[in-house]
């Protein structure tokens, strides 16, 4: 009897525990639809209002992007219309299909066919095997007619070359091609929407010491209008995006107007979410960042520009910290290491920069950029006399071996006329497409 009523009662109690766990699940489905809707309506209303953007920042003064190839024959091709948009669906690239040795080329050199198959030539031979063009340079221009509408309706863009035909003749040889996006230094659509730029204390356009104009950082519609002219050059091929001048200005008054608003946040901060919302909208390919050199060593945003080594790889595939002896002041510590004048020790600037670089990333466990460094091909007679030297292939061998030593793989070698000393890359036959 004592088992038969034990059996009887757990028939029940089961019973009961069915029926509670059954209206629970009709409550929680029901909770559960009115969650789904309303997450929704909280992500298009993020989407909507957080329209961001990306920049970067690799080549300063002298060596920066203002100085276009000195060829007198840009391309003569003609533009076709840019290709239909990317499949949305696609996954978030895990990694780059290649260890990246690039030169820098701007949309005039490409735009050359005798220049473009002189480059196609020198992958095919060599050790190189990748190369930096410009979307939008530092003129403010896409270099290619772009159907973006904002950039159609403001005429932002100038045909320096035929942005299909070159990702053709260069993905036909297995080049890599990284696409630049100069960001807020932008003398052009500045000028065009002041109201996305700095703007003076008395609210006029605030300009840097050269008299050029810069869009805001903080202004996510100035991120909106860089990331759109991105999203359209990988549907057009390109393998990778890389922002340049991702950063504020380094010279000209300091006295800078940004609304109550803006100042809520650290400049880092804001450089920081423009690359988390340029990765977010184009997972579909790497996005890398050009960094100062300086800030390997310097600790925090001490430059005050934006750019603070601890942050501004996490969200990220690479950054390239532009370590140019040049632009080291005279007499810099690196890594504990004084250069009375760096432009003297490319090995030793660049070797001590990367090492002190690897140290400080190490202590962040969820740093996810890769380090792939721009290299010096440029004379800097403007640091001095006695300050600087001739750089030809040994120094620019010099600086890839310090590249190696400190434990990295890639690199990018600069030089704005793109006059490189092709000498110092090492020959390499590549086999031919069958």
């Amino acid at each position: 009897m004592k088992t038969m009523k034990k059996v009887y009662l757990t028939r029940v109690a089961v019973c009961i525990l069915a029926c509670m766990l059954l209206l629970t699940g009709c409550q929680s489905s029901k909770f559960r639809s009115q969650g789904a809707e309303e997450a929704t309506t909280q992500d298009n209303s993020q989407t909507n209002d957080a329209e961001l953007t990306i920049d970067a920042d690799a080549n300063e003064n002298t060596t920066d992007g203002t100085v276009e190839n000195t060829m007198d024959n840009p391309s003569g091709d003609t533009l076709d219309n840019p290709s239909d948009t990317a499949d949305a669906d696609i996954d978030q690239v895990e990694s780059p299909p290649v260890k990246a040795k690039a030169l820098y080329l701007t949309g005039w050199t490409v735009g050359g066919a005798n220049s473009r198959e002189h480059y196609i030539e020198l992958a095919n031979t060599t050790e190189i095997n990748s190369y930096v063009v410009d979307i939008k340079d530092d003129d403010g221009f896409v270099g290619y007619e772009s159907q973006v509408p904002e950039v159609q309706a403001s005429g932002t863009w100038k045909k320096k070359y035929n942005a299909d035909t070159v990702l053709e003749a260069f993905h036909d040889n297995d080049i890599y091609v990284i696409g630049r996006v100069v960001v807020f230094k932008d003398p052009l659509y500045s000028v065009k929407r002041p109201d996305l730029a700095i703007k003076t204390p008395s609210g006029g356009l605030w300009k840097d010491k050269d008299k050029i104009s810069w869009l805001n950082p903080y202004n996510e519609e100035a991120w909106e209008y860089n990331v759109k002219i991105a999203k359209e050059a990988v549907a057009k091929g390109f393998d990778e995006i890389q922002f340049d001048y991702l950063r504020f200005p380094s010279d000209g008054k300091k006295s800078q107007n940004y609304s109550g608003a803006d100042l809520e946040k650290e400049k880092y901060e804001a450089i920081c979410e423009f690359l988390a919302y340029a990765k977010e909208q184009i997972p579909e390919v790497p996005i890398s960042a050009d960094v100062y050199g300086i800030i390997l060593e310097s600790p925090e945003d001490r430059e005050g520009i934006g750019q603070y080594l601890e942050y501004i790889g996490k969200d990220i595939d690479y950054i390239s910290p532009m370590v140019y002896p040049s632009h080291y002041a005279l007499g810099q510590v690196v890594n504990k290491v004084k250069f009375p004048k760096p432009d003297l020790d490319p090995y030793g600037v660049v070797y001590n920069s990367l090492v002190k670089c690897k140290e400080r990333i190490s202590q962040v466990s969820d740093y996810k950029a890769g380090i792939r460094s721009y290299l010096q091909d440029f004379n800097a007679p403007w640091v001095g006399k006695g300050n600087y030297q001739e750089y030809g292939a040994e120094q620019v061998r010099q600086q890839i071996q310090a590249v190696y030593d400190a434990g990295y793989e890639e690199w990018i070698i600069w030089d704005a006329r793109n006059k490189y000393h092709e000498d110092a890359f090492e020959k390499e036959e590549k086999q031919e497409k069958a």
